[in-house]
């Protein structure tokens, strides 16, 4: 075998183990003893941690169910007003943290919030005498989850409608099946894998979400680690929540990848035209304006306007020098991650393509598990082998030189972004992989017979062609740093805040207006992915 081919080999050896090192951490809890604090959880809060994890699935589930294919089927499907504009505007509440939507909403629908008050104002009411839904609350989780995940669903669900085959459709309605008999016998069990691969998506959001359930004071798998390590002191015990936690994520993804394994079943075909649209007018196309628009509006519009409401009444207090701070911060661990994540990304995937065999695809596939693992799981399996190593080396040193290291590792942003790049490397390694599909492997055979290596390969040839990719790679990670909570929260070094850490304490102490300029930010940041995406699939479905 080529010398270089084996070098290739054996760093995608090591980059897989040293991914996947903070999950093999945190199953290894399980082989410990179960101690008292344990018992005490099981006793007192697990049980909430399993009902309320258990209903935000099944709640956001139904939500991003209803929302995402309901859009898709709309967008994909129908000719009603506002179509073209909705075909890439329900996606925009992608670019919404779901903590950011749910410290907004919270503000605007509480008591003292203006919709409470401006009722009290209209009809005389005083406190007591008038019920009002309570935001704070299991249902409050499920809304906001709902609104800003159901993207997930409907990107991937409306790209199954338009590739489904004509004729199928055609047939259906020649039998005399309307859209809806269409919809339901015809259309939905030919997109059951990629809504199923959507859903699942918006799950493991779900499960690795912290800032919007520990707001709302809903005990969940991630609030109950966060409390157990923090304010218990039990990072084995916070492990082995992680543990159980992983068992959710686990159910997740085997229902993912069955989804993928059914599609082979379903026959679609090269789409050769387009099935004429289904035309609605009057009330029904009002209907589905009504629909897509509601989306958009409480997903988007409204929180958008209340955070920039906020944001002008707070403005002189937002730009000093702890904004600067917090931007610099920002900007510095996002562009960090994403360079880190994209020459991964590039190792890995490339590696892949020079010797695709059940090694390589075993590697590659487990170094892109990270995304489906929580932030607050990540951060304990990250840790837990990071306090060891600086505490041998720490002791190594004091016995040999009499000087201590301190801590190295932990505690310091080398933590952070390695969490940062086991979290969201597979967001890259998608994007690179999907670009190496694209170039030929003739040019690979062409410039190995030139004399040049693997690796001159890779820079000479594939890069120049993988720009867009590569660029596209490094927005969404960026972006996704940006987002990203709960790792932060616990991993970031001593008084070192982000636009999301400090949006998420001023939110925490009530002071949700100050809050807003931060959560502005990252949402205008976030706005470039979704416009990417817009642009991905006006070239792949271009009409």
């Amino acid at each position: 075998m080529n010398r270089s081919v084996t070098l290739w080999r054996a760093g995608l050896l090591f980059v897989a183990l040293a991914i996947v090192l903070p999950v093999l951490v945190v199953m290894s809890s399980l082989a410990q003893p179960f101690g008292d604090v344990w018992q005490h959880l099981a006793d007192t809060v697990l049980k909430d941690y399993v009902s309320n994890s258990l209903l935000l699935m099944l709640g956001v589930g139904f939500g991003t169910f209803m929302i995402g294919v309901s859009g898709a089927w709309l967008t994909s499907m129908c000719e009603f007003p506002g179509r073209r504009f909705f075909d890439w505007a329900l996606l925009l509440p992608m670019a919404m943290p779901a903590y950011i939507i749910a410290y907004t909403y919270t503000g605007m629908l509480d008591f003292s919030g203006p919709v409470q008050t401006m009722l009290r104002d209209w009809f005389g009411w005083g406190y007591g005498d008038y019920w009002f839904p309570e935001i704070r609350s299991v249902g409050g989780a499920v809304c906001m989850l709902s609104l800003v995940l159901y993207p997930y669903v409907y990107l991937i669900t409306r790209a199954a409608f338009l590739e489904q085959s004509t004729a199928v459709l055609e047939v259906s309605r020649s039998l005399g099946n309307g859209p809806w008999r269409t919809l339901c016998f015809v259309a939905l069990p030919l997109a059951r894998p990629a809504i199923v691969a959507g859903m699942s998506l918006a799950l493991m959001e779900t499960l690795a979400d912290y800032g919007t359930v520990q707001y709302f004071g809903v005990n969940t798998f991630t609030t109950g680690i966060f409390r157990t390590w923090f304010g218990l002191g039990e990072l084995q015990t916070a492990a082995q929540l992680s543990s159980l936690l992983l068992l959710f994520v686990f159910v997740l993804i085997v229902l993912e990848r069955w989804s993928r394994l059914k599609m082979r079943y379903h026959h679609t075909s090269s789409r050769q035209k387009y099935l004429a649209r289904v035309r609605l007018r009057g009330v029904r196309g009002a209907i589905a304006f009504a629909i897509c628009f509601a989306a958009i509006a409480f997903g988007f519009i409204l929180p958008c306007l209340q955070l920039s409401v906020w944001a002008i009444e707070t403005w002189e207090y937002a730009f000093d020098g702890d904004f600067l701070k917090l931007v610099l911060h920002s900007f510095s661990l996002a562009v960090m991650a994403s360079l880190c994540c994209l020459v991964v990304a590039v190792f890995l995937a490339y590696g892949k393509r020079i010797n695709n065999g059940g090694f390589e695809n075993i590697s590659v596939r487990v170094s892109g598990m990270g995304y489906a693992i929580p932030g607050t799981v990540i951060a304990v399996g990250v840790i837990i082998p990071f306090a060891w190593f600086d505490n041998q080396l720490d002791a190594w040193m004091r016995s040999q030189f009499d000087i201590s290291t301190g801590l190295l590792l932990s505690g310091t942003v080398v933590a952070l972004v390695f969490a940062y790049v086991v979290r969201f490397l597979s967001v890259s390694l998608q994007t690179v992989e999907s670009g190496l599909l694209k170039i030929k492997p003739t040019l690979d055979e062409a410039a190995r017979s030139l004399g040049h290596t693997p690796a001159q390969v890779l820079t000479r040839v594939h890069f120049p062609m993988l720009r867009i990719s590569m660029m596209t790679a490094l927005i969404l990670v960026f972006v996704d740093v940006l987002k990203e909570l709960p790792a932060t929260l616990i991993l970031r070094p001593f008084n070192y805040n982000t636009l999301a850490v400090r949006a998420y304490e001023l939110a925490a102490d009530e002071r949700l207006a100050e809050s807003a300029f931060p959560a502005l930010a990252i949402v205008l940041i976030g706005l470039v992915p979704v416009i990417l995406l817009v642009k991905a699939m006006n070239l792949q479905y271009r009409e």
